[in-house]
């Protein structure tokens, strides 16, 4: 039997760097609704990196997906992206201003990884422990009971942050649990 249900949210970005910061705080506020706090400073920090990695590297274009998902004791946070060639760890000096996202995730995640997607993208992951985290979750409401929905929170987060803009695609999300 399962003990904890899993959760799971995705949004949909140009990862330009207006929208990354964006993305940065829906994260940090859906693993607060999560009741996993001590998991922000790492996830937020992870999926910086990987969204500027799209941003600086990914061809034809920025649009990507960032997924995260709670499942028992394990958060895992995805980036996905139109651009087929797969990443590398590179070594970087200590004193480099780029070229060291990739080797942090690996330094500070519990694992890492990339994987072809279709035959025209890429998901880079990395997962975080959360076993001490999941025991304060929400239990999630009965099936066909009337619950207010955690998509309005994104809502009122993107029109809070003051993110909202012409001239930019809108970050969509969906969120279950």
């Amino acid at each position: 039997m399962i003990s904890q249900p899993s959760r799971h949210c995705t949004v949909e970005l140009q990862a330009l760097p207006s929208r990354i910061g964006q993305v940065r705080r829906i994260v940090s506020a859906q693993l607060r609704y999560w009741h996993l706090d001590p998991l922000i400073d790492r996830a937020a920090l992870g999926v910086t990196e990987l969204l500027t990695n799209v941003h600086r590297h990914a061809v034809p274009d920025k649009l990507c997906t960032v997924e995260i998902e709670l499942l028992l004791d394990r958060l895992t946070v995805s980036v996905h992206d139109n651009d087929p060639r797969l990443p590398e760890v590179r070594e970087a000096d200590s004193s480099a201003t780029c070229g060291r996202g990739l080797a942090m995730v690996a330094a500070f995640s519990e694992s890492w990884g990339v994987r072809p997607d279709g035959e025209s993208g890429k998901v880079v992951w990395f997962t975080l422990p959360a076993a001490s985290a999941t025991a304060g979750l929400p239990a999630c409401p009965p099936y066909g009971a009337a619950a207010e929905s955690p998509a309005r929170s994104f809502a009122e987060v993107e029109h809070a942050a003051g993110t909202l803009s012409t001239g930019h695609a809108p970050a969509r999300s969906a969120v279950a649990g």
